[in-house]
């Protein structure tokens, strides 16, 4: 078993909030995100955790509205060892127990790692807000202008996975991606 991962990811608690807070402002700007025109206050949401000695190296938070479940933020500080990966899991199965049909986040387009990760863990483009960061910024003016690779960071990009009902492990979606009839 991976050494980081070996102490597992565990769900956040109280006593994790202060230290959630702090690792939200280092690697955020600050623990206020914005998604589709909505501030949430990231270090007060669920969410799973990853420690190594004693300290973050996995975050993950977000917020379950009637059946759908959305990833507000999500960290991994070693990449390439299951953390990220983990975390997404713990999150899928979170909200397929609490019955939730969609787990869905919103990226920017500058980030193509994270687009990329989350490709290869199973999920779809359903959406391209063009120019949304511009609205973004009335709510979050320290937003920055650039971002990975030195791209002007514009668009929101909506992602998703289906949780299908039967099987938490599915996408709902049949072998060529479509969904059920």
């Amino acid at each position: 078993m991976n050494l980081i991962l070996s102490s597992g990811i565990r769900r956040v608690i109280n006593a994790d909030r202060p230290a959630m807070e702090n690792f939200l402002v280092a690697h955020w700007g600050s623990a206020e995100i914005v998604t589709r025109g909505k501030m949430h206050h990231a270090g007060k949401l669920p969410g799973f955790i990853c420690m190594h000695n004693h300290a973050i190296v996995g975050l993950i938070t977000y917020r379950i509205l009637n059946d759908s479940c959305e990833i507000i933020t999500l960290n991994s500080l070693i990449r390439r060892c299951g953390i990220g990966s983990a975390l997404m899991d713990a999150v899928k199965q979170e909200a397929y127990r609490k019955g939730c049909r969609r787990l869905w986040l919103i990226t920017t387009n500058d980030n193509t790692p994270a687009i990329r990760f989350y490709q290869k863990w199973g999920m779809h483009i359903t959406d391209i807000y063009p120019d949304a960061m511009v609205y973004s910024r009335k709510l979050k003016p320290s937003i920055p202008r650039t971002g990975c690779d030195g791209i002007p960071i514009r668009d929101e990009i909506e992602m998703e996975i289906g949780l299908d009902a039967t099987n938490p492990a599915s996408s709902g979606n049949d072998a060529l991606g479509y969904p059920p009839d």
